[in-house]
């Protein structure tokens, strides 16, 4: 007798690098359950959206894609919406889009297996909407990694900060932490599967209590960074408010730390904090940055700033760009703030017209673009060691990636054999505001 078809899904992902590696975890998840993963929504049985709710709009860009495949739902597909979307607009999605026969937030992937099973068993309408209420984290076995060069490992997940702005304590609900002894036996898994680079996530991730009280998080990042195979670990975003001198100890102490943190200010105006509900003034933040700025080795520092957050002045704005000049940060990235569903921002009165809040945004990252021009120009004749992500073609060159998160293109002769996931020791020749130039050092 012939074998029945393989089930087929399609997954699409939006967002964030947290939401990419739940979409790794989905795939493994429903390879699992018997599934087969395909390219295109055509072939496809089951159509998933994972989805971000962080820009302006994302609600309606869901809409839109799941309206654009509508038709094809008279063929029998099925179509999920996941993610912080999900949670947001919940059981609205059906009635928006009847087709629709999934809606899950993060905090109930761990019971998607069953949740599928429901929709083939004949149920049109299945929900996972926990929202603040699971204590679980998603861990699964099942994880298809598929960046080439990078292991995705999430160690805390949710948030209980409520920034005025923000939809994430919403969307993917209150913090709850692995163990630290599964995310290293995760980290184990993850060396046996070929990575020598490991990046640790959560919403706030140095927020990270193990729930079995074993190590703080700066002790499980040196844990990390001391499993053997591994020869760089990363991790992404910290919070200012539980950011600890003991994480540049560590990154000090343990090589395989990468000498690069990206901590989020928002705001250069205590003021302005104040109303984010950020849980920390320019003072202290600048404190943290000079516990980085005095450890052994140089650490790069990176940021997130909006421009025109309700009732920000002219001179709350010029405080914003005389941090940037203080802290000389090696990336900013900037938004224009946009009012979010479900915020406390979004009752704020005090808005900035929308011309005003782009002039500030060109401000500041013409600003940032020199702080960056001169910041790279100082790696030029350096030999630094880049580990490959990939090549250009076009270019012929290699890109790379170095230990404080630089992008590095490099030339290399062909018999150098090179390959995503392997390292190069390489000297800069050039630089420019946003990537280095070099060459193999053979």
């Amino acid at each position: 007798m012939a074998a029945s078809p393989a089930k087929t899904f399609y997954i699409e992902t939006f967002g964030c690098q947290m939401n990419a590696h739940d979409s790794e975890k989905i795939v493994g998840t429903l390879i699992s359950e018997g599934y087969r993963q395909v390219d295109t929504v055509e072939v496809a049985d089951l159509v998933f959206y994972n989805t971000c709710s962080i820009r302006d709009k994302a609600e309606q860009k869901v809409f839109h894609r799941l309206a654009d495949f509508k038709r094809l739902s008279q063929q029998g597909k099925k179509f999920g919406v996941l993610g912080c979307v999900a949670q947001q607009e919940g059981r609205r999605i059906f009635e928006r889009a009847p087709h629709v026969s999934l809606v899950a937030g993060s905090a109930s992937y761990r019971n998607l297996g069953s949740m599928v099973r429901a929709i083939e068993h004949g149920h049109e309408r299945v929900t996972g909407l926990d929202d603040r209420e699971t204590e679980e984290c998603f861990e699964t076995e099942f994880t298809a990694r598929t960046n080439p060069h990078r292991g995705y490992i999430t160690i805390i997940e949710g948030c209980d900060k409520f920034c005025a702005f923000c939809v994430v304590p919403y969307t993917r609900g209150k913090e709850r932490s692995r163990s630290s002894d599964s995310v290293l036996v995760e980290a184990t898994r993850v060396v046996d599967a070929g990575y020598t680079e490991i990046q640790l996530l959560g919403q706030n991730v140095n927020s990270y209590k193990d729930p079995l009280g074993k190590r703080t998080f700066a002790e499980l990042l040196a844990a990390v960074g001391e499993v053997p195979g591994i020869r760089r670990v990363r991790f992404i975003t910290s919070h200012p408010r539980d950011f600890g001198r003991d994480i540049v100890e560590a990154i000090e102490a343990v090589p395989a730390l990468c000498d690069h943190v990206h901590l989020p200010v928002q705001s250069g105006s205590t003021q302005v904090l104040g109303v984010m509900q950020r849980l920390y003034t320019r003072e202290q933040y600048l404190e943290r940055i000079g516990w980085m700025k005095q450890a052994k080795r140089p650490i790069s520092i990176t940021t997130d700033v909006i421009v025109g957050f309700p009732g920000e002045s002219e001179d709350d704005f010029q405080q914003t760009l005389s941090l940037l000049d203080e802290v000389e940060y090696d990336g900013v990235f900037a938004f224009k703030y946009s009012t979010r569903p479900n915020t406390p921002a979004q009752k704020y009165l005090d808005h900035i017209p929308e011309q005003e809040k782009s002039r500030r945004l060109a401000v500041l990252m013409e600003r940032q673009r020199a702080i960056q021009e001169r910041n790279n120009a100082r790696h030029v004749g350096e030999v630094l060691t880049a580990m490959v992500e990939g090549r250009n073609e076009t270019r012929q060159q290699w890109v790379g990636r170095t230990s404080q998160n630089k992008i590095l293109n490099f030339a290399a002769p062909a018999e150098a054999r090179l390959r995503a996931g392997q390292y190069a020791e390489v000297r800069v020749t050039r630089s420019f505001p946003n990537s280095l130039l070099g060459e193999v050092v053979v």
